[in-house]
């Protein structure tokens, strides 16, 4: 049986895929791939975070382009059908499905490893060429082109002994490998390579420098194709009944294309709408501590943009390099930014860096509670004592609190204004995403409140919360009854709610208090 060519992988795994209740349709892509086959531009490289859809996508070209099976069923009522190319590609080539995260089962080094790959390619070129089988060639690309045929390369998780530092020293060898194999081949009618992580391109005479390469910074082309758009997303939540849009979107939307359209991650938005919750399902599919081992690299330059960024301020930051496979550990704060976009744990968008969704921002959230961050994780920590302290009505508990946070050392906490003390309020009440979806300077009643929590259980108190700067406590709480704020909250059928008034005396540098219940 063969292992590589030609074989039903793609097949069977696009017809599971063509048949879950939530597929979404990503096949206009096909169309697209196909005006590179045999072309200068047939060699195509997508790296993307995982779970974004990569290897979904090359089963689906591996289904439609391969001529093992008849995948004609699968595609006849999709996006590709409408396309006048339909049936020029369809199941018209030879396909060599690889995928590089296969280790060898007899030994450890890369010369198993690679040695591997290289035999059972060979074995699979002999059996479908049997008048190839009793002659001897220099190399598995001479035995290719004596097929005298072309062929179809699907290539997935080209990066893996790099994300996974493996053989090292012989990563370039790797490479050199990879390009002997395709390189001015012209049996190679289109080499479609997926990956997390970047092609080194050192310069112009790189190794793999005939690939085009579509990452996280530079893709206006396929972005689409990669997450689900707002519209499939919506689509995807008309199927059933348990969440809503809203919900999927506070979780899982904050990645954008090119020209600004929103991007989901597929994985969470289908493990959710299977399961019918919401929760944090991507972040467990690589290292539970990914986010702190990349902020710990550079502390002192990353942790205030970091603080701005859970308080929802734009972080401008021209990032120009990519973070590429055998790059190594990232030093200094752009290489570092750069890194954490590409494995998708940080957005980028017109030069400015934030943090995704609230799926990410529970990882941040958790990152800035160890004790390297000095007093940011206290502060974090305490976040758990303030919202207690609040729902327990306790004044002056909660004024020190706040007291002691304006007073810290992040710079972006020392103007004396009501954005300051937003920022201050939202470093309070970390912790409260976990009970509440909170909302900042939402459109309710007659004006803006600054901050409505609404509970996520039944028997927690909604939360209004409005700030004044060199006003008393008081007039927040009024300006809360006057402008209805708490509507929203009533529509909701919320038995209790705490209108919270805080105020900041920029001359004295107090705080001040008033919590009431209605």
């Amino acid at each position: 049986m063969a292992v590589y060519l030609d074989t039903n992988s793609s097949y069977e795994d696009y017809r599971m895929l063509r048949s879950d209740a939530f597929f979404v349709d990503k096949s206009g892509m096909i169309e697209k791939i196909s005006r590179q086959i045999n072309t200068k531009n047939r060699f195509i490289c997508i790296t993307k975070p995982r779970r974004f859809g990569k290897t979904s996508v090359l089963n689906m070209l591996g289904a439609y382009y391969g001529k093992a099976h008849d995948s004609k069923e699968l595609f006849d009522g999709l996006a590709v059908s409408k396309s006048e190319s339909y049936m020029t590609h369809l199941k018209q080539y030879h396909v060599m499905k690889i995928s590089f995260n296969e280790l060898s089962g007899k030994g450890r080094t890369y010369s198993d490893y690679i040695g591997r790959f290289q035999k059972l390619i060979e074995n699979d070129i002999r059996q479908a060429y049997p008048s190839l089988t009793d002659t001897e060639y220099d190399s598995l690309p001479d035995l290719l082109a004596a097929s005298g045929d072309k062929f179809i390369f699907m290539i997935d998780e080209w990066d893996y002994i790099f994300s996974h530092d493996l053989y090292k020293e012989s990563q370039l060898d790797f490479l050199e490998w990879l390009r002997d194999l395709l390189k001015d081949r012209p049996y190679a009618a289109l080499a479609y390579m997926t990956g997390v992580l970047p092609i080194k391109q050192y310069s112009t005479g790189s190794a793999l420098n005939m690939f085009d390469e579509y990452t996280m910074l530079n893709d206006a082309y396929y972005d689409e194709y990669f997450g689900f758009t707002e519209e499939e997303t919506a689509a995807l939540c008309a199927k059933q009944s348990k969440l809503s849009m809203n919900e999927i979107s506070e979780w899982y939307n904050g990645y954008l294309t090119d020209d600004g359209g929103r991007l989901y991650n597929p994985r969470s938005v289908v493990m959710a709408l299977n399961r019918g919750k919401c929760q944090s399902y991507w972040t467990r599919t690589g290292k539970t501590d990914e986010v702190l081992s990349f902020l710990k690299y550079n502390i002192s330059e990353v942790r205030n943009d970091i603080v701005k960024m859970v308080n929802q301020m734009p972080v401008r930051i021209e990032i120009l390099a990519e973070y590429t496979a055998g790059q190594g550990t990232p030093s200094g704060q752009k290489e570092i930014y750069a890194a954490m976009i590409v494995y998708g744990l940080l957005s980028y968008h017109d030069d400015v860096l934030s943090i995704p969704n609230k799926e990410l921002m529970l990882e941040f959230q958790k990152a800035l509670e160890d004790d390297d961050f000095d007093y940011v994780a206290e502060l974090v920590r305490n976040s758990y004592r303030i919202l207690h302290a609040t729902l327990e009505q306790q004044e002056d508990e909660l004024v020190s609190y706040l007291h002691n946070i304006h007073n810290s050392e992040i710079p972006i906490l020392q103007y004396n204004d009501e954005n300051s003390l937003s920022c201050v309020v939202t470093l309070a009440y970390l912790s409260a995403g976990n009970k509440y979806r909170i909302v900042r300077e939402e459109k309710r009643g007659k004006g803006f409140a600054d901050f409505i929590f609404y509970p996520r259980q039944k028997n927690l108190p909604g939360i209004v919360i409005e700030l004044k700067a060199d006003d008393t406590p008081q007039a927040a709480v009024r300006q809360i009854k006057e402008k209805e704020y708490c509507e929203k909250l009533k529509q909701e059928k919320t038995e209790r709610i705490l209108l919270v008034g805080i105020s900041y005396d920029t001359k004295r540098k107090e705080h001040r208090c008033k919590i009431e219940q209605i």
